[in-house]
């Protein structure tokens, strides 16, 4: 391990390493003792040459070191084993009953770069560092030995790639998707596997959370299949369906408004602009045998809301709903946009209050790390303000367990969310 290129930081800048962020940037290095080969480990030290960790290199990164470690550590089969082992030990203490969950949440789990989602029994790999990828199949072998997976597939089509010189990489990294229950199947098709260039089959399989089924594309479903962070908020938001009328917008697979309808919702209408979202939240309402209870629109969410809020000089929009959530994508990207961002959020809080009954509950939630909660929140009460509404909070929501935050590293911290009643 002394044999590891040391890169040295300037004056001040490892007390935010030695905190427990892991991330280095070129202005923060005051020099390297030797050229370090990208993707290759590093040994990190303050300018007075006090070991602070050990990490991946990557000089075309703006992040140029990843540190794994405040120790000296090898980078080996025995370590994703431990780190992996150590992470799923979290999610079984956190969710026990779930079969479906993050096992490892990048910088959350102190392996920056990398993210493991387990769909039942098929595993899926997202990598966005070099150093992790280069270690692919280390990763992939670790995997092997504490799951026991019947497939490992990989979804490394992040943006992020791009920034640390990596192409696109998607496929089945072992076993295979094909023995999959074939009532859980509703399409195959084929797309190329990056390890061998050879066509690998993709199936939909059915994802279970909290006893509903899910129907999932693990290769073109968002994320790396679908929202798991929101696992444990489908089933908070439900206490506040019963008997309701219940309005879910940007439902994509109908997580929240299937949670809603088996808690007994009157009724429950899934809004979501994509045709196949809306096709297969058709299908797991049927599946769950909760189809008589649910309407779907495929429609973009902000021209629904706008046209039925829409009304002659003079009339007043009637309110209709019990029960409205609030899940859209992020509307932000980058700082820069952010004030793009809260004009789109205030937008749809104008339009979603005019539609809720006094007593009822707005369920809302913002998956952007650019918007804290605190601004998130004055957003919906500046709608609430100007629709002369008063609101009263009655839940606060984050993301779920198996998306460990670290305050010391901000960007951990993305998903908020409120429950809301409205009071007059």
């Amino acid at each position: 391990m002394d044999s590891l290129p040391t890169v040295l930081l300037k004056p001040g800048e490892a007390d935010r390493i030695i905190a427990g962020h892991p991330w280095i940037y070129h202005g923060e290095i005051l020099r390297a003792t030797q050229p370090p080969a990208d993707g290759g480990l590093v040994q990190v030290k303050d300018h007075r040459q006090r070991l602070i960790g050990t990490g991946f290199f990557n000089s075309k990164s703006k992040i140029v070191v990843r540190v794994l470690s405040p120790d000296r550590v090898e980078v080996d089969d025995k370590f994703f084993e431990e780190r992996i082992r150590a992470a799923l030990a979290v999610r079984q203490r956190h969710l026990p009953g779930a079969t479906s969950f993050r096992v490892v949440n990048a910088e959350s789990d102190f392996l920056s770069g990398l993210i493991i989602d387990k769909y039942e029994d098929v595993l899926v790999v997202q990598i966005s560092s070099l150093g992790m990828d280069q270690r692919k199949l280390l990763i992939v072998a670790a995997l092997q030995k504490i799951f026991s997976p019947r497939a490992i597939l990989e979804r490394s089509d992040t943006a992020s790639r791009k920034f640390e010189s990596l192409a696109e990489a998607n496929g089945v990294l072992s076993g295979s998707l094909e023995c999959a229950d074939m009532s859980a199947l509703s399409s195959t098709r084929h797309v190329a596997s990056s390890e061998s260039g050879e066509a690998s089959p993709q199936s939909k399989i059915v994802v279970n959370l909290n006893g509903l089924k899910f129907e999932t594309d693990l290769v073109g479903g968002h994320k790396t299949g679908l929202y798991l962070d929101q696992q444990a908020n489908y089933q908070a938001v439900s206490q506040f369906a019963n008997g309701a009328q219940v309005l879910d917008c940007f439902s994509f697979l109908g997580g929240f408004g299937l949670h809603a309808a088996r808690a007994g919702a009157a009724h429950v209408h899934l809004l979501d602009q994509s045709v196949d979202a809306v096709e297969a939240s058709k299908r797991n309402a049927a599946a769950n045998g909760l189809a008589e209870k649910c309407s779907f629109e495929a429609i973009n969410v902000f021209d629904w809301l706008k046209a039925q809020t829409a009304v002659k000089p003079h009339e007043k929009v009637i309110p209709r709903f019990d029960l409205i959530i609030l899940d859209p994508p992020s509307f932000t990207r980058n700082r820069a946009s952010v004030p793009d961002a809260l004009r789109g959020y205030k937008e749809i809080h104008l339009r979603a209050l005019k539609l809720l009954k006094p007593g009822g509950t707005l369920a809302t939630f913002c998956c952007s790390h650019h918007v804290d909660a605190g601004l998130f929140q004055d957003t919906v009460l500046s709608a609430a303000f100007d629709t002369r509404h008063v609101l009263r909070r009655v839940a606060t929501y984050a993301q779920g367990p198996d998306h460990p935050v670290i305050p010391m590293i901000p960007e951990t911290e993305y998903l908020k969310g409120f429950a809301f009643e409205l009071v007059r």
